[in-house]
Order: structure tokens, then sequence, then C-alpha cells
């Protein structure tokens, strides 16, 4: 059995942590945030949402982690990634796998710093939660995971880790080319979760008036166009009708940006969703300004609210 470490035990983590124990794997969260921790140590993980639930799950400073991984799933916000990275290397060896389902790009190139890319596994996931207060989560919705291996040496076990997140209802997929399914992810995001945060609405909100419908054209638009310039198709049409659905089936939820920002006052990952289209774009000379006027209105608020 795989001894596994959640990096990041925000309410992704805690959905990951949560289903994965319960089909009787060994996990461990590792968060920074205090109450957080001390709730689930003190009370356990309280589940609430399509079903009602409290685990016992161990939960721990990064640090304070003591016992090798086999497999360490990150889900750390992206720009604490870095700092997460330096702080379970010493539970990491030469056999450790690592399997990113952040949001936003970028992320490979730091994790290489200090994995070998055979161990590396890229990955999406569309599964929603939110945390209601501290050891506290709701779930809701259906989801699943893509994700490949970066090397084809580490296909076997992307495939094995396939097996262990169904038994766990995870509904994963192996992936040949990950890439596309990424990108269409951070699309999403730079449509729904920015525009949620600065409207201060949930989903089905920005889609009530024809003027959210027109922003997220426009923005599909520019993520459609500075894909392409990375050699990953995605399809305008195709893409908004894939939001629009998404939409529909996850109205009433407020994004992880809103989260962030509006609901616990925190610093957004916009710098790697919509920041990082500006700055691909700006390698191709490609004009973005809606993903640049949002990357900049998100740092305002930013800016007002902390």
């Amino acid at each position: 059995m795989l001894n596994i470490y959640i990096a990041g035990a925000g309410s992704m983590g805690c959905r990951f942590g949560y289903q994965l124990t319960k089909a009787n794997n060994t996990v461990t969260l590792l968060d920074e945030w205090e109450e957080h921790i001390t709730a689930i140590q003190s009370k356990g993980l309280s589940i609430t949402g399509d079903q009602e639930d409290n685990i016992d799950i161990p939960i721990m400073k990064p640090e304070e982690a003591d016992q090798s991984a086999d497999l360490i799933i990150l889900f750390t916000k992206a720009m604490q990634l870095p700092s997460m990275l330096q702080n379970i290397e010493h539970i990491m060896n030469e056999d450790t796998k690592v399997l990113c389902l952040l949001n936003g790009l970028g992320h490979l190139e730091e994790i290489q710093k200090y994995v070998p890319r055979e161990n590396i596994l890229m990955g999406v996931t569309i599964w929603t939660a939110q945390i209601e207060s501290p050891g506290k989560v709701k779930l809701s919705g259906q989801g699943g995971i893509n994700l490949q291996s970066v090397e084809k040496t580490g296909e076997t076990f992307g495939k094995d880790l396939i097996n262990i997140f169904n038994e766990a209802n995870l509904n994963a997929e192996y992936d040949q080319d990950v890439w596309p399914s990424i990108w269409r992810k951070v699309c999403v995001n730079g449509t729904m979760n920015s525009t949620c945060a600065l409207m201060d609405a949930n989903i089905s909100e920005v889609f009530s008036s024809s003027h959210g419908y027109n922003l997220v054209e426009k923005l599909i638009s520019e993520f459609v166009q500075v894909a392409a310039k990375e050699n990953v198709h995605l399809d305008a049409d195709e893409m908004y009708d894939y939001v629009v659905s998404a939409s529909k089936k996850v109205g009433e939820h407020y994004p992880s940006m809103h989260q962030d920002l509006i609901q616990n006052k925190r610093l957004t990952e916009i710098d790697y969703i919509n920041g990082a289209i500006v700055k691909i774009a700006q390698k191709y000379d490609v004009e973005t300004p809606y993903c640049e006027m949002m990357t900049e209105l998100i740092h305002l608020k930013e800016d007002i609210l902390l």
C-alpha cells in the first residue's frame, strides 16, 4: 500500500484525502493553516454537502512529516508551490512519485527542480469542493481526473494510480496527451474564477446576463489563440459550449478564486491563470487585452481588500 501525502489541504486536498482514506489508503494531509490543522487534529475532518461524514485523518505542517513518501499529490496554491516543494524535499527519495493537480500553468518547470521527470505526473481535475470553516469541507457534484506521466517510463505507475483513484470513486482516466485538458481547465478558471471574484458572484449569477456571456466569449478567444502558439489545440466553439455547460451543472458554486479573495481575504492564483496567458502571449507578440485587464483588476481588488 502506498504512503500518500497530499501537499495542500485546502478544499480539493481535503476532498481527495477524504475519498482516498475512505477507500482504505494511507493518507496524510500537509498544510500551513494553523486553525485548519488544529480543527482536524482535534475533531476530525468534517464533510457536508452531498454527504455527511466525519473521519480521522492525519494532518500536519510539511516540515513535520517524517516518513518517506511513495506518492505526493500537489494541491497547494500555485504561488505557494516553490516553498511547499522546499518544505517536503526531506520526505522525497529517488522512487517518490509526484502528481501535480494545481490550477494554472508553469508548474512542471518548478517541480522538476526537485523531482526527476520520470517521477512526475501532470493532471487536471474538475471535481469541486469548498471549505466552510477550519476542518469542515462541503462536497457537491461530480467530477473526474485526467493525468499523464511526463515521461513514457512512468506510464505503468500512472495507470496503477488510475486504479487507486477509481477505487476511491474519483473517476480517473489515463491520458496520452493531458495538456489540452490542462489548458481547458485553465480556460475555464480564467473565465469563471476571475469573473466571479471580481463580480462577487457565483457562476449562475455571472451567466444570468448577456454581458457575462460576452465577456466569457472574449476571454476564451484569447486562451484559444495563445494555446495554439504553444501547439495545444482548443476549439473556440467547443470551449464556449463546455464552459456554458459546466456553468449549468455547478451554477451555485463559488470558484476557488472567489473563495480565496472574497471569502477568505487571501491572494489569488491569477498570475498562473489569466496572467500566465498574458506572459505567454508576449513571447509571440499576441495581444490579450481581456486577460490583461482581468489580471490587473484582480490585483487591484487584492490591494483594496488585503
